[in-house]
């Protein structure tokens, strides 16, 4: 895919494996748009990046992923890449989980950010990329769609459908000019999930700038370190790692 005189929306952008995109993106030449719940975050993003675009919103909120994809399309006619790499951790035990409508609604939001929102965001800007050139449809998933890790079982669930969600919208768009690629992030150093939980991960720009460089060149799903070995296991490395992962 040719990542030079896009314009691109990346939400979840303004931290972590979105930033890292937003920059390495904005640096190849791009027009890029993040939009994110802290205003503070997006503002210090735009910091960084003169000229970047940002856009308020929860993408939990129905009404908010419409107007997002409203504003998005009048103020930039020629959008044609999404990046849907909004996402959240939870760290959960099912058999102790907090069974209140409060608790409740933490794994909810955990579904509907991770999965619901993705799968919202591109039916309702699919019309519009299908009319425009080098369009495509890029989907954040995590190594842990292929051997969850026991720990944050929803967020495992939530990428693993992703991934699956991403298959089918790459063999349904087969003949239209809309590519749909697939970014596989291992544990990478961001605060995912809470600060300094991933500091034993990957750097967060290497990585950004390899699997950019790999989907530059061509491939459809890419990982990088651990992650690229998970998305190849098949099931005997599969129950190695998943034992690896929790323990027994």
């Amino acid at each position: 895919m040719n990542f030079k005189n896009n314009t691109i929306l990346i939400t979840g952008g303004a931290g972590g494996i979105g930033l890292a995109l937003a920059l390495r993106l904005y640096k190849s030449g791009n027009e890029i748009i993040v939009c994110g719940r802290r205003l503070d975050a997006l503002q210090a993003a735009q910091a960084q990046m003169p000229g970047l675009h940002v856009y308020q919103c929860d993408l939990a909120s129905t009404s908010e992923r419409i107007a997002l994809a409203v504003w998005a399309t009048e103020k930039f006619p020629k959008l044609n890449v999404l990046v849907n790499n909004a996402g959240i951790q939870n760290f959960v035990q099912l058999d102790k989980a907090d069974n209140s409508s409060e608790g409740w609604a933490k794994q909810r939001e955990e579904i509907t950010i991770n999965f619901e929102a993705p799968v919202h965001l591109t039916t309702l800007l699919l019309p519009h990329l299908k009319d425009q050139d080098e369009a495509a449809i890029i989907n954040v998933t995590s190594g842990l769609a292929f051997v969850p890790y026991t720990a944050v079982p929803v967020y495992c669930a939530t990428k693993a459908a992703l991934h699956s969600f991403t298959l089918s919208l790459r063999h349904q768009l087969r003949a239209t000019g809309v590519k749909v690629l697939e970014i596989v992030p291992p544990a990478v150093n961001t605060d995912l999930g809470g600060p300094s939980l991933h500091t034993y991960g990957v750097p967060v720009n290497d990585f950004a700038n390899a699997v950019v460089d790999r989907l530059a060149a061509g491939e459809q799903e890419v990982g990088f370190g651990g992650s690229e070995e998970m998305r190849k296991f098949g099931q005997p490395e599969i129950e190695a790692r998943f034992k690896m992962l929790n323990g027994r």
